[in-house]
């Protein structure tokens, strides 16, 4: 079975509602297709699940696809949309070229076509899929100890798909593994996240797997004169040197060792032991906001589950195109 291989969930993740934010939407709700589409959130379920049961690790680059639409164009379903002769797309930019599960949300797309011709977004699809993904990968949500219908949160609907998607948008608007906790605290709240959301949305980092090349700098070279990162922990530094060298672009780690399925809060864990993968998990300790929050999490998973759906929807709201702007895409990766 070949296995996914997302290089890092980076956030790009995401309480408090803010309905009336500058960067939000206040037209999306959840049941949007209640009467044009009963069947869109089981149609992408079902698909979701059908891969899930194939390959485990399919959760990390279907939460990781929403994370990097929202963060560049808005949630647009334009990280999904394929370069031209004329045009290089997001999907092409670096940070972008391990992205993953786009076979899932053309499957979904295809049959929602069949069910509902011209009805529902692609940028929707990718929004429902990363809920079912990471609802899958949590035990507590899909052995049905936290919800009913082993959803981790209800999704808004209603978005519309956009028809500008460029390499300079994604490069420009990404954050990177490498940024302190200044620079993602920026990166955030252009977004309209505040630092709750971004310890929250970065324990995404709890499912999935990264390619060396994404932190060998910090085992390395941290600041160009053959140094390690001092966030990190230095035996952990050794442990993974033996796994990875300065050049390798093929080998692939998982981010929580032994744990890259499961969606829980063992994140927090590394984090606080200064085992995180990328320096931007260890930046959650330069604020006491954050800091406070994985600390508080280490054991005690209480509150988590919920705060993440509620990031997650916050996110979601991000310069969403709704009414009349854009289109109803029929082939996720082409325009119409």
């Amino acid at each position: 079975m070949e296995k996914r291989f997302p290089c890092s969930l980076f956030v790009s993740l995401l309480l408090a509602f803010f309905l009336f934010s500058t960067n939000s939407s206040d037209a999306l709700e959840v049941g949007f297709y209640s009467k044009s589409c009963p069947d869109v959130e089981k149609i992408v379920r079902k698909t979701v699940l059908s891969y899930y049961k194939d390959d485990p690790t399919i959760t990390a680059p279907l939460l990781r696809l929403h994370f990097h639409d929202c963060f560049v164009e808005g949630c647009d379903g334009s990280v999904l949309i394929n370069s031209t002769k004329t045009n290089v797309a997001e999907k092409d930019a670096k940070p972008n070229l391990s992205l993953d599960g786009f076979d899932v949300i053309d499957k979904a797309k295809a049959e929602l076509e069949a069910k509902c011709p011209g009805v529902v977004s692609c940028a929707d699809i990718v929004a429902l899929a990363a809920r079912d993904a990471v609802s899958l990968a949590t035990y507590v949500v899909r052995s049905g100890k936290w919800s009913k219908d082993h959803n981790m949160y209800e999704v808004e609907t209603g978005r519309r798909d956009g028809r500008v998607s460029t390499v300079s948008d994604a490069i420009n608007n990404l954050p990177s593994s490498f940024w302190g906790i200044y620079q993602l605290k920026r990166s955030f709240a252009s977004k309209g996240l505040n630092l709750k959301d971004l310890a929250v949305l970065s324990a995404a980092h709890t499912i999935g797997n990264s390619h060396c090349n994404s932190f060998a700098k910090r085992l390395y070279n941290y600041t160009g004169k053959g140094d390690m990162d001092p966030s990190l922990l230095a035996s952990y530094a050794t442990t993974l040197k033996k796994e990875c060298t300065p050049t390798d672009n093929t080998t692939v780690l998982e981010m929580v060792p032994g744990s890259s399925t499961t969606f829980d809060t063992t994140y927090f864990k590394l984090v606080k032991e200064k085992k995180g993968l990328f320096h931007s998990d260890q930046a959650l300790l330069r604020s006491q906001v954050t800091k406070n929050y994985v600390l508080s999490h280490v054991t005690n998973s209480t509150g988590f589950f919920h705060d993440f759906g509620v990031s997650m929807v916050k996110m979601g709201r991000n310069k969403v195109l709704e009414g009349k702007n854009g289109e109803i895409r029929k082939n996720c990766a082409v325009i119409n």
